[in-house]
């Protein structure tokens, strides 16, 4: 079992990320920037739910988990999609 100060490293680091994605998302001159920084921050609040999901115990967590993973995935797919003008 992970013990109580790794996730509490964890978490830090990814509040950290959060952060700084935040900050690149409200500078960042381009759309692409954005996208990026937005999907970023996307996945560290799965990361966050999946940190506190192993700190409580709460087995039922990892499939919303694993759903809200592939569709951030698709949105990911997406954004990259109308970044490139939608070629291919």
């Amino acid at each position: 079992m992970i013990s109580d100060w790794t996730l509490e490293i964890a978490l830090v680091g990814l509040g950290l990320a959060m952060a700084l994605a935040g900050l690149r998302g409200l500078l960042g001159p381009r759309t692409t920037d954005r996208a990026v920084a937005s999907d970023l921050m996307f996945f560290a609040v799965i990361g966050f739910i999946t940190l506190i999901g192993l700190r409580i115990g709460a087995e039922a967590l990892f499939d919303i988990i694993l759903i809200a993973t592939l569709l951030g995935f698709m949105a990911a797919i997406s954004m990259a999609r109308l970044g490139s003008g939608g070629q291919r």
